[in-house]
C-alpha cells in the first residue's frame, strides 16, 4: 500500500530526483536484526510485507531463528475476511488492497501462517516473477459486489438512492470470491512439510514461539482523548481495531526506547510528497517545528494520510548530528540504499499514523498520564 499501490507515476517522478547522499554519510547508532528486503512489486500490500517482516524480526529477536514467511497466505485470508466484512456492511466499507499491521496479526491468530515455499511464488500464477495485482484488482472488487451485494454497481446500493434491501446476496457467493482469490495469489495449504515435519498453518504459527496477543498499536491525535483507545479513521483500517492514543513526544520516546532495547517497530504513516526513491526522507522545511497541532492540522486537511507501512529497525546520525531512523521498505533492493531508507526524526514525528510493536518494549508508566 503506497497510495494503495506503488504508483508508477510517483516512481517515475522520484527516480528523477538526485542522489543527495550515500549510506556512508550515516553513522549507525543502533541496529536491530531484520530479514532480507522483499519486493511487493505491483501489489498494494506494503502492510503485509512490512508486518510479516516485523514478525520475522520478532522471531529473530526471541529465538535467533530465520524464517521466510508467506505474505500471500496473509493476503489470501485477509482479502476474504475483507470481502465478508464488506458484504456484512452492505457495501459501506473498503474492498481494496490496503490494510494495516493489525490485519496480519489477526490473520495469523485466526488461520495461522506458512513458510514462503508452501505456496506458489508471488506473481507466478499470472506469469510474473513478483507479485502482480494489475488484473486481480480489476476482478476482485466487482466480483465481491456482484456475488456478495447482488449488484454490479461500483457503489453501495444506498449511495445510488436505492435501498440495499432491494438487493440480495447470491447463494454460495463466498466460494465464488474465494476461487478468484485462489486463482491470483494461490490456494492456502491445509498441510505442508517444513524441515521434515508436517504442519498445518495453525500448528506452524504455534511453533514460532510468538504470543500474538502481546502486541500493541500506538497513535497520536488530538481529536480523541490521550491515554485512551480509539479506532483511527482511515480507510485501510477496515478491521476497526483500536490504537492507544498518546502525545507525540511520548510516542517518539517509546519508539527510541524500543529500538535501543533491541525491538523493531512496524510503522504506518504517510510517504507522499517528501519521500524519495533515493532512500532519504526529510521534511522540505526543516526549520518548521513539528508540533502536535501541526500533525492534527495536516491530518484533518488530508495533507497527511495513511498510505504506507514499513519496518523501523535502527537509529543513525549524519555528521551534523541530525538523527534518522533506519527503515526497511518493501520495494525491492533497486530503490533506496538496497531497500533501506533513512527517515529523519522530524519526518517520522510529523507523518506517523501508528506504531505497532511488542508490549514488552513499552514501559507501563509511558501509557499513563
Amino acid at each position: 500500500m503506497h497510495r494503495i499501490i506503488i504508483s508508477s507515476t510517483l516512481l517515475s517522478l522520484t527516480l528523477l530526483s538526485p542522489q543527495l547522499s550515500s549510506a556512508q554519510d550515516f553513522t549507525v547508532v543502533k541496529q536491530n536484526q531484520i530479514t532480507t528486503v522483499k519486493d511487493q512489486n505491483e501489489s498494494g500490500t506494503c502492510w503485509d510485507y512490512a508486518t510479516v517482516g516485523f514478525v520475522e524480526s520478532e522471531i529473530l529477536r526471541t529465538s535467533g531463528k530465520t524464517y521466510d514467511l508467506c505474505e500471500m497466505f496473509v493476503v489470501n485470508k485477509d482479502y476474504m475476511d475483507c470481502a465478508i466484512h464488506h458484504v456484512r456492511m452492505h457495501g459501506f466499507s473498503q474492498i481494496a488492497e490496503g490494510g494495516s499491521a493489525d490485519d496480519v496479526f489477526e490473520v495469523i491468530k485466526k488461520y495461522g501462517i506458512c513458510p514462503e515455499e508452501a505456496m506458489p511464488a508471488p506473481g507466478s500464477l499470472v506469469g510474473d516473477s513478483l507479485a502482480n495485482f494489475n488484473e486481480f484488482r480489476k476482478v476482485l472488487k466487482p466480483a465481491v459486489q456482484y456475488f456478495g451485494t447482488g449488484t454490479n454497481h461500483t457503489y453501495p446500493a444506498d449511495a445510488l438512492g436505492v435501498s440495499s434491501k432491494n438487493f440480495k446476496t447470491i447463494p454460495g457467493w463466498q466460494d465464488s470470491v474465494q476461487t478468484i482469490i485462489d486463482r491470483y495469489v494461490g490456494k492456502c495449504p491445509e498441510k505442508f512439510v517444513y524441515e521434515g515435519k508436517t504442519y498445518t498453518p495453525k500448528t506452524f504459527a504455534e511453533s514460532l514461539g510468538i504470543d500474538w496477543n502481546n502486541y500493541i498499536s500506538l497513535t497520536s491525535f488530538t481529536h480523541h482523548p490521550f491515554y485512551e483507545d480509539f479506532v483511527i479513521e482511515a480507510m485501510h483500517k477496515w478491521r476497526l481495531r483500536p490504537s492507544f492514543n498518546l502525545p507525540i513526544d511520548r510516542l517518539m520516546t517509546i519508539l527510541d526506547n524500543a529500538i535501543n532495547a533491541g525491538y523493531c517497530v512496524a510503522w504506518g504513516g504517510d510517504v507522499s510528497g517528501n519521500f524519495w526513491a533515493n532512500g532519504n526522507a526529510d521534511l522540505p522545511n526543516s526549520k518548521l517545528p513539528v508540533t502536535q497541532e501541526l500533525r492534527q492540522q495536516q491530518w484533518d486537511d488530508w495533507t497527511f494520510t495513511y498510505d504506507h507501512v514499513m519496518l523501523i529497525y535502527g537509529i543513525a546520525k549524519k555528521a551534523n548530528g541530525k538523527k534518522y531512523y533506519m527503515v526497511k521498505n518493501s520495494w525491492g533492493t533497486q530503490y533506496g540504499y538496497k531497500g533501506i531508507w533513512y527517515m529523519s526524526e522530524d519526518f517520522i514525528k510529523l507523518n506517523t499514523t501508528y506504531l505497532f510493536l511488542c508490549k514488552d518494549a513499552v514501559k507501563k508508566k509511558m501509557l499513563k498520564p
